[in-house]
């Protein structure tokens, strides 16, 4: 009687299943690899800058937490002095993207970084940073809550010495930062801006330039009703770029 090929197929079947599935407990071999994790772009950036730029700024040496943050340096290339970003209240380091390039198209290293606790403790941060990239000095660059601890900032002990800080529109005070009593002290060139109708900092800055102790100090209130970051887009950006090639050039 003639024998049928269907147990004999089926045998070879179960050899080849045996073969492939074998090793690793049985379970096929993933011949895949992961997936690289996608760069920050904090909703803000593009893939391209956060792909160079975007990471998590180490503050624990600081007593704080780990911040997100981008850094880039200057077009030309080993900056010597770098900015430090600091945002308003519930804002973000999305606040400075629309002029990051400004900067570094004009020599400088840009550090940007998101912050609900201390923000002096994230610029102290940020120099720690810049040092390990070979920057020699800061400038420092803070709007409301953010400007108000970059005048605290400048006063306080950090790793690189501040050579200027842009304050657009700082309270008088602010929770545990109180820039009305750092500004009677700090010699450290200041620039002080805010907008017309965006009352009572247009006032502060007034006060603030009044009440400053700096070497060097300016104030300039634009038109219109904007605050914080934005007044760099209503008019300031050049203002604030002369000003620093002034006190704290890119060159070092």
């Amino acid at each position: 009687m003639k024998r049928s090929a269907l147990p004999v197929a089926l045998a070879a079947a179960v050899l080849l299943l045996t073969a492939c599935t074998s090793g690793s407990g049985g379970t096929a071999a993933k011949t895949t690899a992961a997936a690289a994790p996608t760069p920050k772009t904090y909703g803000c950036l593009t893939k391209d800058q956060a792909a160079k730029g975007s990471f998590t700024l180490d503050a624990g040496t600081t007593g704080g937490t780990d911040l997100d943050a981008y850094y880039r340096d200057s077009d030309a290339g080993n900056a010597k002095v770098g900015v430090v970003f600091s945002h308003q209240l519930q804002g973000s380091l999305c606040e400075w993207a629309p002029v990051l390039d400004d900067f570094t198209r004009a020599g400088y290293a840009v550090l940007a970084f998101t912050s609900e606790g201390d923000v002096t403790e994230g610029i102290k941060a940020a120099a720690t940073y810049y040092q390990g990239k070979g920057v020699g000095a800061l400038a420092l660059v803070g709007a409301s809550k953010g400007a108000a601890a970059s005048l605290v900032a400048a006063r306080l002990d950090n790793p690189l010495p501040v050579k200027a800080v842009v304050s657009l529109s700082s309270p008088e005070a602010y929770g545990q930062y109180n820039p009305a009593v750092a500004v009677r002290t700090v010699k450290t060139p200041c620039y002080f801006a805010a907008e017309e109708f965006d009352p009572p900092f247009n006032a502060a800055a007034k006060a603030l330039y009044e009440a400053s102790a700096a070497e060097d100090k300016q104030l300039k209130i634009y038109p219109g009703g904007n605050h914080g970051a934005p007044l760099l887009k209503d008019g300031a950006l050049p203002d604030v770029l002369a000003y620093l090639a002034k006190h704290a050039p890119a060159a070092g």
